[in-house]
This record gives C-alpha cells, structure tokens and sequence, in this order.
C-alpha cells in the first residue's frame, strides 16, 4: 500500500512540474510585446497592416505597443531606443527616415532583436522586409492607361516623396508601361505631392490654369488622386478625364463606382499581415531572418469595384 501511495505521489509531481514547465513557455509568449513603430499614425494601408497584426498577435498571446512618430524622424530615433530597453520579440517598422535611422537599427541588431520593416524603406542594418510589388503598381497604372489613352493624349502625375523608393519604382513602373511604349503621350507636368489630397488639390488646380487640355491624371496613391478630382470638379473640368490612384482607399472604390476615377490598385493587406507574422513566429524561435518579401498588387476597375466596396 505504501509503495502505491509512493508511485501516486511521483506520478503527480511529474504531472505537476511537466504542467509547470508547460506554463512558463506559455507565458514566454503571453509577456511578450511586439512594437510596432509606424512613421505616423496608422491609417488606410498601414492602419489595415496595424489591425491585422494586432488582431492576430492577440491570438498568439501577444501585446502589439504602437510608437507613432507623427512624421518625426528625430522622435523616431528616440522611440526606437525605447523600444531596444523593453526588449520587445520583435520590431516592426515603418522608417520616417531611411537613412537617418540607420545607426538606431543597428543598436536593434546588436541588440539582438528580430526587426521587420514594411510599407516604407529602410537603407542600411539588417532586416526583414515585406513589401508590396511597387514597380507592379506602376506598371497597372500604365498599362490601362496606354491601352485607354487617345493618340497624342496629355498626362499629369501626382508623385508621393520622391526621395521613397517606393515613389520612385510607382513612377518607374508607369512610366515605362506606359510613357516608354507609347511616346505619342506627353507628360505635361509631375509634381512632389507627399501622399496628401490637400497637394494633390492645390497641384491639380494650378496645372489646370497653366494646360487647356488634359486627359489623364496619374497618381501614385488614392489620396492624391481624389484631390485632383475635387480640383478638376471645382473647376467644371472633370469630364472625359481619366483618373487611376493606388491603395484602394473607400473613397476611391467609391469614386470608381460614381465614374470619377477609373482604377486604383490594392495592396493586400491581409497578405502583407501574413508574411509579417511568418517572420514573427520565426524570431520566436530565434531566427534572426532578413528575408525579403514581395506582395503583388490587384487592379480594380469598373468591372469588378462591387465585390470590394463595404
């Protein structure tokens, strides 16, 4: 009888300590925090890639802490050595400053904390990078409008930073689908505009009081774009042109269904959300990965706008 008790107290503290031991990887995970330091606040695109990655870091057992910048790549430097004291399981960021905040990213690295950049680009240290096909963008952009375009026909391009890469490979991409391969269209103007509608306003309403004539609005996001329409409608010059942005944004679904614009292109998002997660549960493990990863883009347009309006 004694010998059985014996044998029955063994096997509960081996269920207990194998309980314990469970536990304590558990909470590993359950403590843990993934920071996410974003340039500016999280909206449209990045606020789809904030959500989703909060949502499913949630399920992993996982705090998501946002650091926004407000634009300030002085207050990004800072925000990021905060991060490397809480010694978070990972660092997704969205660089202010590609360059500026190199020296900051290599005390991450030292550090040895995974790091994951997306959405904007980052110039030195090393990293992991998911990435939306910019080129891609472009080149839909292009591609429907030298289909589309008239003989002869006059464009205008709305152009984000053009310091980003991802500015400069938007512009690539249309410009040699479109420009290159049809040089019977002519670029009247193209102008620095930062992403912002209030620019793509005030440069689309300047253009139309410099050129009588102009059939196309090229724009390297949707906030830009529906800037120009608001200028062009302010004008009674909306008519007839044809406007294409990037991103997806609801009110450029929303001015494709009305006939304003003619197409944008979407970054995926959800897809964007995955891959980050893939590379968050690889620094779970210890993987110090520098993959890089490339989402494509989906081009919608009249035909198919209904089936991605909310």
């Amino acid at each position: 009888m004694k010998l059985k008790w014996q044998a029955l107290l063994t096997a509960v503290m081996l269920l207990a300590a194998a309980g314990m031991a469970g536990c304590g990887n558990s909470s590993d995970n359950a403590n843990g925090k993934i920071v996410f330091a974003s340039h500016d606040a999280p909206s449209n695109f990045v606020g789809k890639i904030y959500d989703g990655v909060t949502v499913k870091a949630q399920q992993m057992g996982l705090e998501v802490e946002l650091k926004n910048a407000g634009m300030d790549s002085n207050n990004q430097i800072d925000q990021l050595k905060e991060a490397i004291e809480q010694k978070p399981k990972a660092i997704i960021l969205l660089p202010m400053d590609g360059t500026s905040i190199i020296p900051t990213v290599e005390k991450v690295n030292d550090a040895k904390i995974p790091l994951i950049t997306t959405n904007r680009n980052l110039n030195g240290g090393q990293f992991a990078e998911v990435m939306s096909d910019e080129y891609q963008a472009g080149q839909l952009q292009g591609e429907y409008m030298a289909k589309n375009l008239p003989q002869g026909a006059k464009v205008v391009y709305l152009m984000g930073e053009p310091a980003l890469e991802v500015s400069q490979q938007r512009w690539l991409g249309f410009k040699e689908a479109c420009l290159d391969k049809r040089p019977d269209i002519e670029l009247l103007a193209k102008a620095k505009c930062d992403w912002s509608e209030a620019q793509g306003v005030r440069n689309m309403a300047m253009w139309l009081k410099v050129f009588p004539k102009i059939d196309a609005v090229v724009s390297a996001n949707d906030n830009m774009a529906i800037g120009a329409i608001k200028a062009m409608k302010a004008a009674g010059r909306n008519q007839g042109v044809l406007v294409c942005g990037c991103d997806a944004t609801n009110d450029a679904l929303k001015a494709i269904a009305a006939g304003d614009m003619v197409m944008t292109v979407e970054q995926n998002a959800d897809k964007t959300v995955d891959a980050i997660m893939e590379l968050i549960q690889k620094a779970l493990k210890g993987e110090q990965s520098t993959e890089k990863v490339k989402v494509p883009y989906t081009e919608i347009n009249k035909s198919n706008v209904a089936n991605y309006i909310k």
